[in-house]
């Protein structure tokens, strides 16, 4: 016993030391940078005079002589005088005003006419009401006189506004705070017509010449209520300096002893759902604070990061006169660069300065006063309720961006160009020539050089320091520079080239996303001493040993309940604590309520599932399963026959049939689907377009289309089955795509035997191999990486492959597209443009003990409102990158998809058949690979090499139908 205690002593002295090590060594840092924060435009790098045909740049310099008119013309949205693939109806009260406004749709287009009595550039403020849609940011085109001004105006946003649900924040029974749901609270809003990526600072200018113009107005996604457009030139704010004489001149006087304090997660509105109040347990200093439990003590973070993001908070100010302003907050996941807010009290922002509020990097908590501590800002306030608003962003570093983007963009087209002289593969011995094949790639790659290293330079000047952010660009410069001093040696690092360029790349997605998480905001007078931001260091230790005891009674990892009903539901989900946590709060907030069943929601590795069942421990309901797990548990009596239970029926009605094929099997329904994933054709509009290409529509275009893009060094992607990491091997998405086409079926019988070696199966997969051995396509490749880079500017890939370009890759946007898969041309002249799909279930286990609880919570799980729900709240947490791939109907129709990708994934969906799970059916996704191995690497005959597999494959499904004692064996 004494032994213990003393190894327990020494580990808690242990402990002290090293915390009291790592505070003294980390300090407590205030304002601690020593780089140039202010961030002046007027020294910011001036973008390239050779603007891009098309880009804002390039539109400014059309008209950078023309003058900016005062005048105010105002447009009435119900004036419009025509309308194309829309209704408009027409409004007369909305948000508690009167008049005459019009609703516009998701789709068509609305325009007015205006006449500008004076030439001149002019900005534009629409203003609006969000009304109910599909939750996300509402989208627009802008038409001037039937031409699209410059690329940009393809993509305005108009922000919804977002609050809590409830006022107060809710605990569950374990007292740890529950983040609130995040509700629409719609309201009347005017918007200037600005960058949606924040690329530029201003507002956009639009150049009317004198008399008759045209505006049309075409909807991208989400209806919105117009009630006017106007015309007229944004006040710009005038410096600290003239609003300083401002007060003097009007007598303003300094308020005393005032500290008002108004806690970030009490945000009163918010632009996006992802706004949500957030929990930080690092600190004692951080309010409010729990040593064990989870408090929702703090708002932003990672989730606030993207330009135009919002937040505002409401200030009772208590007497007229002049205030500073604080802001407690930490960034501490940008190194090497600041992140940036703009501040607007009452929709103003009171002087230039705020337009850039620079946060600069540091783990700890930091006071960040407006101004500096030694000369605050001052703010002259009346009495009264004010409101607060800090906006993301991209401050003095967007023109840096911009350039950057611009000099990818280049870069890439070059190594294009090199790429159709040396192929993927360059002989590293042969002289190509390239400096005279390309004669301006030397001027191209200097140019690229100093651009970089000016870019570098400034962001050195902005920062203070140099950091991982300047070593990409000074590395790419570098390399640049040495290519151009000695254009022979390309050819050899082209491959180090291309990791360069990438890198690039990836710093673009990295610098423009700006983070900062805030403790809360202190309106104070000028005579208040503020509070420090971080804990003495003794308060610090104490905080981690109080922590480190309480994690042993403290289980971070289970999701509480709010309810403690007897009727409970045991539910694992395999995926994420984001995933659980919202599907916690949905059924607490929905399901419990409706039915009176409390769901144990446990966050289980998916993995564990066939163990836990065999010891009789496993759950009731198991979600997000594979596609292979129902059926496999199914005809082993684990997983309950879903067919025979009360409604049934009308609940399948909500999925393609295709969604339901996998989980039948003899006549009984194992699984309920949740995400069907299926495959679409990506392609890159511009490198076509440079090609003289069209999509592909039919097979035919395709073996048209192959050569050429072969002759330029660029090849095709078709899509390959994952070979690592996998429990089962499926089958391949390419050859299904094939044999569905051509009428061919996996299996027949009923599942006895394989399909693939009928005269239809062999041809598909002739044709299939015929791909890799006369059209020589790749078995192994980074599609996402030379999809961007354009050596892969078209490929058949499954759909999430678009939330993965619309989150990574935005130095393309705007480049691609996706469309419904080539297909096999039929004798009355449609196209059928089959593919298989894969996906998750959700099941049911035999050995559950609440079953018809069970049956209740999966109806409601798969139903049109959960589905859209959790879609809509999984994209709000983590971005578009995590759009929910629903497999039911409705649901993807309410998911925030702009309307014409929808189309085309509607138009894909409706060709899309499931893939039958059969006893020994995980033979055949490894042996139509191994068979394609065989026939790739040696040259066997195609039809011998499946023949023989398929052989195997048959055996297999025999010695299981034993086993299971199955009728219908041949």
């Amino acid at each position: 016993m004494k032994f213990t205690l003393s190894r327990v002593t020494l580990i808690v002295v242990m402990l002290i030391l090293v915390m009291v090590y790592t505070i003294s060594s980390s300090g407590a840092s205030g304002n601690a940078k020593s780089g140039n924060r202010t961030s002046d435009p007027s020294r910011v790098m001036p973008i390239s005079e050779s603007a891009s045909e098309g880009s804002y740049d390039y539109y400014l310099q059309q008209f950078q002589d023309e003058k900016q008119p005062s005048r105010e013309i105002v447009i009435r949205g119900a004036d419009y005088t025509a309308a194309e693939g829309m209704e408009p109806k027409m409004i007369t009260e909305l948000g508690g005003e009167t008049g005459k406004f019009i609703r516009t749709e998701e789709s068509g287009s609305v325009q007015w006419e205006v006449d500008v009595p004076e030439s001149g550039m002019y900005h534009m403020t629409l203003r609006y009401y969000p009304i109910q849609g599909k939750s996300s940011a509402i989208e627009r085109e802008l038409w001037i006189d039937g031409k699209l001004p410059f690329n940009s105006a393809r993509n305005l946003s108009f922000h919804r506004v977002w609050v809590n649900e409830k006022s107060e924040i809710e605990q569950d029974n374990r007292g740890n705070d529950l983040r609130p749901r995040q509700t629409e609270a719609p309201m009347w809003q005017e918007s200037l017509l600005r960058d949606k990526e924040g690329y530029y600072e201003e507002p956009y200018h639009f150049y009317f010449s004198a008399g008759k113009h045209s505006l049309t107005l075409v909807s991208t996604r989400e209806p919105m209520v117009i009630d006017s457009i106007r015309l007229h030139q944004y006040e710009q704010p005038i410096s600290y300096a003239e609003v300083k004489q401002e007060y003097e001149s009007k007598g303003y006087t300094e308020t005393s002893g005032h500290l008002i304090k108004v806690q970030g997660e009490h945000a009163k509105y918010k632009s996006s759902p992802t706004l949500y109040p957030i929990t930080d347990r690092s600190s004692t200093s951080t309010e409010p604070y729990d040593v064990s439990k989870i408090r929702m003590n703090t708002i932003g973070g990672n989730n606030w990061r993207v330009p135009g993001q919002w937040i505002a908070w409401e200030m009772d100010v208590p007497e007229d006169g002049l205030y500073k302003i604080a802001i407690k907050g930490r960034q501490e996941l940008l190194r090497g660069i600041y992140s940036t807010r703009s501040l607007q009290i009452d929709n103003k922002v009171p002087f230039r300065e705020m337009m850039q509020i620079p946060f600069f990097y540091d783990s700890n908590w930091q006071m960040n006063v407006l101004g500096s501590e030694e000369e605050p800002y001052l703010f002259y306030l009346t009495q009264g309720k004010h409101e607060l608003q800090l906006e993301v962003s991209l401050g003095a570093i967007a023109p840096l961006i911009r350039q950057v983007e611009a000099s990818v963009l280049e870069i890439n087209a070059m190594y294009r160009k090199i790429l159709m002289i040396t192929g993927n593969v360059p002989d590293p011995y042969r002289d190509y020539q390239l400096e005279k094949q390309i004669p301006d790639m030397v001027k191209v790659f200097r140019e690229q050089s100093d651009i970089l290293n000016a870019v570098s330079e400034e962001l050195i000047r902005l920062t203070g320091e140099k950091s991982d952010k300047t070593a990409i660009l000074t590395k790419t410069a570098y390399q640049l520079a040495d290519l151009a001093d000695k254009p022979e040696t390309v050819q050899k690092r082209l491959g180090q080239f291309k990791i360069n360029v990438g890198s690039v790349g990836s710093w673009l997605l990295e610098v423009r996303e700006q983070p900062l998480e805030m403790d809360y905001l202190l309106l104070a007078s000028p005579d208040e001493k503020l509070p420090k931001a971080n804990d003495s260091s003794f308060r610090k230790v104490g905080h981690e040993i109080s922590s480190f005891f309480h994690s042993f009674f403290e289980d971070y990892d289970t999701i509480g309940s709010t309810s403690d009903e007897d009727k409970s539901v045991t539910v694992w989900i395999g995926t994420g604590r984001d995933q659980a946590q919202v599907l916690k709060a949905m059924i607490d907030d929905t399901f419990t309520p409706m039915t009176g069943i409390s769901v144990n929601l446990k966050l289980v590795n998916a993995d564990v599932l066939l163990r836990a069942s065999l010891a009789g421990e496993g759950p009731d309901v198991a979600m997000q399963v594979g596609n292979d797990v129902p059926v496999n548990f199914g005809m082993r009596n684990a997983a309950e026959d879903l067919s025979k239970y009360p409604g049934y029926d009308e609940l399948i009605r909500q999925f393609r049939d295709s969604a339901m094929v996998p989980y039948n099997y003899e006549d009984q329904v194992f699984a309920l689907p949740e995400q069907q994933i299926f495959n679409m054709l990506f392609y890159r509009k511009d490198i076509l377009e440079q090609l003289d290409l069209e999509p592909p529509q039919t097979w035919e275009d395709v073996y048209a289309m192959i050569p050429v893009l072969q002759k330029h060094n660029m090849e095709m992607a078709l899509p390959l089955a994952q070979t690592t990491g996998v429990p089962v091997l499926e089958v391949n998405r390419a050859y299904a795509m094939l044999l569905y086409q051509m009428g061919g079926s996996f299996y027949l019988d009923n599942g006895s035997k394989s399909g693939m070696d009928t005269e239809t199966g062999l041809e598909a997969f002739k044709e299939w191999t015929n791909f890799y051995i006369s059209y020589k396509l790749p078995l192994t490749f980074d599609f996402p990486m030379r999809f961007r880079t354009g050596e892969m500017p078209i490929g058949i890939m499954d759909y999430t492959f678009y939330n993965y370009l619309s989150v990574s890759a935005p130095e393309i946007k705007g480049l691609w597209e996706f469309i419904p898969v080539p297909g096999l041309k039929q004798p009355d002249g449609s196209i059928k443009r089959d593919v298989a799909s894969g996906g998750t279930a959700t099941v049911m286990l035999k050995q559950s003990k609440h079953k018809d609880a069970a049956w209740e919570f999966m109806k409601w799980w798969v139903s049109k409102d959960a589905q859209v729900r959790f879609g809509r709240e999984m994209e709000g947490l983590m971005g578009a990158a995590a759009r929910y791939p629903t497999a039911n109907i409705e649901a993807l129709q309410e998911l925030p998809w702009p309307v014409r990708d929808y189309q085309s994934l509607e138009e894909q969906w409706e060709w899309v058949q499931g893939v039958p799970e059969v006893p020994g059916g995980y033979f055949t996704g490894r042996h139509l690979d191994n068979a394609l191995r065989e026939v790739v690497n040696n040259g066997t005959n195609s039809t011998d090499a499946l023949y023989d597999y398929v052989q195997e494959i048959n055996y297999e499904i025999q010695e299981k139908r034993k086993e299971f004692k199955l009728d219908g064996m041949h």
